[in-house]
């Protein structure tokens, strides 16, 4: 079973991978560095700073850069537990796949997308009880994360796996900034 479903999973892969064109390869590869997307999170550590004030957003800053880190790495911790080579070196696909990009690390999962799913679903359930189109925040992870694909870093099951354990993440770290609040900073 586990076989088909890494047969389905490089299936997936080399679909999405091939819907890619030279054309658009410079959109990609600036969508998937991190630091080109620096004036998007200034403007939503505007708005937390505009809902919750300057002392609640430097204690925000401090439960992201938290979770940040444990979701890195618990990332780095999976990718060499596991070992699963890169679609960029994975000599049975190499061939078939537009590679873009190539790094030697290994791939399961994604750290762009559990790093990005987790600050998504921190910062959502922040700010859902002021602003009615907060689940747009999830677009996010979901565009950075699929560069990872276009470029032929990534399988959609490392994706996947990405998405759910950084939402898992954020979700405990943002019980834990509720819990600190209630005791720390009573209403």
């Amino acid at each position: 079973m586990l076989d088909k479903l890494l047969s389905l999973d490089t299936q997936l892969l080399v679909y999405l991978n091939g819907l890619g064109s030279d054309s658009y390869d410079g959109l990609w590869l600036f969508i998937t560095k991190q630091i080109n997307w620096i004036p998007f999170f200034l403007l939503l550590f505007y708005i937390i700073y505009k809902k919750i004030g300057k002392r609640q957003t430097l204690y925000v800053l401090l439960f992201i850069a938290l979770l940040i880190l444990i979701t890195d790495q618990c990332t780095n911790l999976f990718k060499y537990t596991v070992q699963r080579l890169r679609p960029c070196n994975n000599p049975d696909i190499k061939d078939v796949i537009r590679i873009v990009q190539s790094r030697s690390s290994f791939s399961f999962f994604s750290g762009h997308a559990a790093n990005s799913m987790a600050a998504a679903m921190f910062i959502y359930l922040l700010l859902k009880p002021y602003f009615k189109y907060t689940f747009l925040l999830f677009l996010w992870p979901l565009i950075f994360a699929y560069s990872r694909i276009y470029l032929g870093l990534h399988y959609p099951i490392d994706i996947l796996c990405g998405y759910l354990f950084g939402m898992l993440s954020g979700l405990f770290v943002f019980r834990i900034y509720q819990f600190t609040q209630i005791k720390y900073f009573p209403l």
